[in-house]
């Protein structure tokens, strides 16, 4: 970019807030420091969400990493309206996806919560060396009382599998697994992929992160002998239909 552009573009963004003018400069910077990452294209309308954003705000602050897998989420819970069962999610943290989930139920649709609410269990070899025991910690009160409103939420406080035991019978139609780690991401897939409605959805949540390595891992061995496809979004999710 020549020098007389930039000044141009720099003033136009800056003192008459010229939105385009802004959006270039700050795709052209980016594009030289980290130059890995390919900017989107401009005037994606879902950044003017009003509504969303100030959940996001008053759940997880001014950290903006989940707030696209967040948004998309929210809408892969219309896909299953239409369908009979309830819903799962393994690995809660501060409970700000729960409430997302939550406010998507109907009638008498009943949500699952799974976490020891004490942070990760202990990483095996297939994680790599970014988590230790303990991280992402949030206790169980905490959660309760952001998520007060929902009078049906059932909590289940423990390591997973253990208390999967208790939903042996139980029909769901959209799991959230988001435990980071390995084992736990495949022991939640091998139980609630047999208790997935046709049409339900099952999302990894950590699918596609280089700091979650046993995630993928475990998604990948146990979809290899099923029929469906792993649908892997630019988000870093990734997700399969019930066939």
């Amino acid at each position: 970019m020549k020098l007389l552009t930039f000044i141009k573009l720099l003033s136009k963004g800056l003192l008459l807030k010229d939105e385009w003018s802004r959006y270039y400069l700050a795709e052209k910077l980016f594009n030289v420091i980290y130059p890995k990452i390919k900017i989107s294209e401009f005037g994606n309308i879902y950044y003017e969400d009003m509504e969303f954003q100030t959940y996001y705000r008053d759940f997880v602050g001014d950290n903006f990493h989940s707030y696209d897998r967040k948004f998309t989420l929210m809408n892969l819970l219309k896909i299953v309206t239409h369908l009979s069962g309830n819903y799962a999610e393994c690995g809660v943290f501060q409970g700000a996806t729960a409430y997302l989930i939550a406010n998507a139920m109907q009638n008498n649709e009943k949500l699952f919560l799974y976490d020891t609410f004490e942070g990760l269990s202990e990483p095996s070899q297939e994680d790599g060396i970014y988590w230790s025991k303990g991280d992402l910690s949030a206790g169980i009160d905490f959660v309760k009382t952001r998520l007060k409103q929902f009078k049906t939420i059932e909590y289940k406080q423990g390591l997973i599998p253990i208390r999967f035991k208790e939903n042996e019978e139980t029909r769901f139609k959209f799991v959230h697994v988001d435990v980071d780690l390995y084992q736990p991401t495949k022991d939640s897939i091998e139980f609630f992929y047999d208790r997935l409605v046709k049409g339900g959805l099952l999302i990894c949540d950590d699918y596609g992160f280089k700091s979650c390595p046993g995630a993928k891992k475990a998604f990948d061995e146990v979809m290899q002998t099923k029929s469906e496809n792993i649908i892997f979004l630019p988000t870093g999710q990734a997700f399969i239909i019930k066939e």
